[in-house]
C-alpha cells in the first residue's frame, strides 16, 4: 500500500476559446514547491493531497504541455515512461478518460493496456485483492474507473504500485486537475477566483470541495445537499463558501460557472448576467441540453473544449509525477 502524507485520509465524511501557450512566469507560491516529490503515491482523491502537491501536479502538467505542444522541443514525443505499462481498468466506459490516458501514456513512451468488464471482473471472478496483487506484478501503475469508491480503496490497499482514480461514485480527481489547469491558463492564476457549482451533488463537486480551498478558490454551491467537510476546508484555508439552493444566488459575482447533471435548471446567459464580467463556463462532458443551452456552451465564454484537451496533459502530469522524479523545465506557474 502506498503511504499518504502525514495527517491525511482517503475517505469522504466555446466561438470556442483556445488556451494560449504558457508563457514563462516569475516563480511564485511556496518556496518548497520544487522539492515536492509524489513518486510512488496513489491518487484516489485530492483530499489526500496538500496545496503544494496539487500545485506541483499542475506545474508538471503545464510543463509537459508547453514542451510537447507549444514549443515542440521533443518532436511531440517525450519518453519519460519508456518501458513502463499502465493497466486501465474500466467498469464504466468513457471517451475522455480512455483517450487522454492512452494517448498520453503512449506519448510518454509507455504501453497502455485497456481492460473492460469483459476482460476483468473486479470482485466477481477474482477478488479485488488478488487482482491488485496480480496487476502489481504485471504493470507499473493502474488507472481504474469504477462504480464504488471502496473498490479503489481495496485495490490501493493490496497493490504495491500506484493506483489512480479514473472516476468513482465519490470522486473524479483527474477531471478537476484538468479544470484547474484550464482556469490557470485562462485567468493567469487561481487564488481569489470564485467558482460556482450549479447542479446536483456528485463526484465532480466532491473533488472541487476537497481541493478548491487549498488553491485559494472561493466556492459557491447551488444544490439541495449540505457539505460539512467543504465548510471545514474553507475555514481552514481562509476562502469563502456559499451553500444555497438558488442557482442565481450561486452565480452572483462568480468568475466561473460549472454544471453537470441538474434536470431542473439550465445555465443560460441570464445566469451569467449576475456573474462577474469575465465569467467563463466549464462542463466535464458529455453535455445534455437541459444542463446548459447552446448560446453559453458554444460561446467565447465556454472553456469546455480546452478543458477536455487538458484532460490529456493533466493525466500525463499525474502519471509522470507518480512514476518518476521529473522536475518541470519551465518556471513555476502562478497560482
Amino acid at each position: 500500500m502506498k503511504t499518504l502524507s502525514p495527517g491525511m485520509s482517503s475517505s469522504l465524511c466555446p466561438v470556442i476559446s483556445t488556451a494560449a501557450p504558457l508563457s514563462p512566469r516569475s516563480p511564485t507560491g511556496s518556496p518548497s514547491l520544487g522539492s515536492v516529490n509524489l513518486k510512488g503515491r496513489s491518487c484516489l482523491t485530492l483530499k489526500d493531497f496538500s496545496s503544494d502537491e496539487i500545485k506541483k501536479l499542475l506545474w508538471v502538467s503545464g510543463d509537459l504541455k508547453h514542451r510537447i505542444k507549444h514549443e515542440k522541443q521533443v518532436d511531440n514525443y517525450l519518453p519519460l515512461l519508456q518501458g513502463k505499462s499502465i493497466a486501465m481498468v474500466f467498469e464504466k466506459r468513457s471517451t475522455r478518460t480512455r483517450m487522454s490516458t492512452e494517448t498520453g501514456f503512449a506519448l510518454l513512451g509507455g504501453h497502455p493496456c485497456f481492460l473492460t468488464s469483459q476482460d476483468i471482473h473486479l470482485g466477481v471472478n477474482e477478488s479485488s485483492t488478488d487482482t491488485a496483487r496480480v496487476l502489481s506484478g504485471l504493470c507499473d501503475i493502474v488507472l481504474a474507473r469504477v462504480y464504488g469508491h471502496s473498490t479503489l480503496e481495496e485495490l490501493d490497499k493490496e497493490a504495491s504500485i500506484p493506483i489512480i482514480n479514473g472516476l468513482s461514485d465519490l470522486y473524479h480527481p483527474i477531471q478537476i486537475l484538468a479544470d484547474y489547469l484550464t482556469l490557470q491558463e485562462h485567468y493567469g492564476s487561481l487564488s481569489g477566483l470564485t467558482v460556482s457549482w450549479i447542479g446536483d451533488g456528485n463526484n465532480v463537486l466532491h473533488s472541487f470541495m476537497m481541493s478548491a480551498a487549498k488553491l485559494g478558490i472561493h466556492l459557491k454551491i447551488a444544490t439541495p445537499k449540505r457539505y460539512q467537510e467543504a465548510q471545514r476546508l474553507s475555514k481552514e484555508h481562509g476562502t469563502q463558501l456559499l451553500l444555497t439552493a438558488d442557482p442565481m444566488e450561486a452565480a452572483h459575482g462568480s468568475n466561473v460557472l460549472v454544471t453537470d447533471t441538474w434536470v431542473s435548471y439550465q445555465i443560460t446567459m441570464q445566469t451569467g448576467s449576475v456573474a462577474k464580467p469575465d465569467w467563463t463556463f466549464l462542463h466535464c462532458l458529455p453535455r445534455k441540453m437541459e444542463e446548459v443551452d447552446d448560446e453559453v456552451f458554444y460561446s467565447p465564454r465556454s472553456l469546455v473544449f480546452p478543458e477536455a484537451e487538458n484532460r490529456k496533459w493533466t493525466i500525463m502530469g499525474l502519471m509522470v509525477s507518480l512514476l518518476t522524479d521529473y522536475s518541470p523545465q519551465i518556471p513555476m506557474l502562478k497560482f
